[in-house]
């Protein structure tokens, strides 16, 4: 792999994906300062396998360490370090150290990324947006990161914990559903109807027997034994 390589235009041109199945991988963040903690939430969130790298922690980080959400090697950043590492985010420092964290991520195959160095990386973490299983992530391509900040502050106010709430209860409609309604094109339909439906606005005003009640309309008396028992 190699580093961000800017196309003919002077921009970056990244291809966004979420990762999945970190609790089961190796994860690396060099540096304990306010953005190395960011990053940490983030892959705690995940429930990533994470080390910790740094001879210094911000106070939360210290918090986690000692409550052991991560292992914490007490110390700065030494070659051989990112051995079978996945992914690899580092606070940015001289350009020694970058350059030799980037190789060895390099060499390991490792996804890495230098924080805002981007010649120094092969990957870009967006500034992401969370309600339950509800994922918003947000790219400036490497152009303009703070944009990126005040546009994640400003989804966060317009997607608040409701969406959550949607997504977990249409989780836990996908088998019935399916069991249910046999149809592709009939099931379809459902699934927007519900989608389209006033359950979301109904969840955001805390009306949750409204939105409930409004749910068994779409879907029809013959669903509310098995959603009693299924999904509520």
């Amino acid at each position: 792999m190699k580093g961000a390589m800017e196309n003919k235009n002077g921009t970056l041109k990244p291809y966004p994906v979420f990762l999945v199945g970190l609790e089961n991988r190796s994860c690396i963040v060099a540096g304990g300062g306010h953005e190395a903690e960011y990053k940490v939430k983030g892959l705690l969130d995940c429930q990533a396998t994470l080390t910790v790298i740094s001879p210094t922690l911000t106070p939360q980080l210290e918090e986690w360490a000692e409550e052991g959400r991560f292992s914490w090697l007490n110390r700065a950043y030494q070659p051989g370090d990112l051995r079978g590492a996945f992914l690899v985010i580092a606070e940015r420092s001289d350009p020694q150290r970058n350059a030799q964290i980037f190789e060895e991520a390099e060499a390991e195959n490792a996804l890495v990324n230098l924080i805002d160095d981007i010649p120094h990386c092969n990957f870009i973490a967006g500034s992401v947006v969370r309600q339950g299983d509800l994922a918003i992530t947000i790219s400036t391509s490497g152009s303009a990161p703070a944009l990126a900040v005040r546009l994640r502050q400003r989804f966060e106010k317009e997607f608040g914990p409701e969406y959550g709430d949607f997504l977990k209860l249409l989780a836990g409609l996908r088998q019935p559903m399916s069991a249910l309604i046999p149809d592709f094109q009939e099931r379809r339909r459902r699934w927007y109807q519900l989608v389209d439906s006033d359950i979301l606005e109904l969840l955001g005003e805390g009306e949750k027997d409204r939105a409930w009640q409004r749910l068994v309309e779409i879907l029809g008396d013959d669903f509310q034994s098995y959603l009693d028992s299924a999904v509520r």
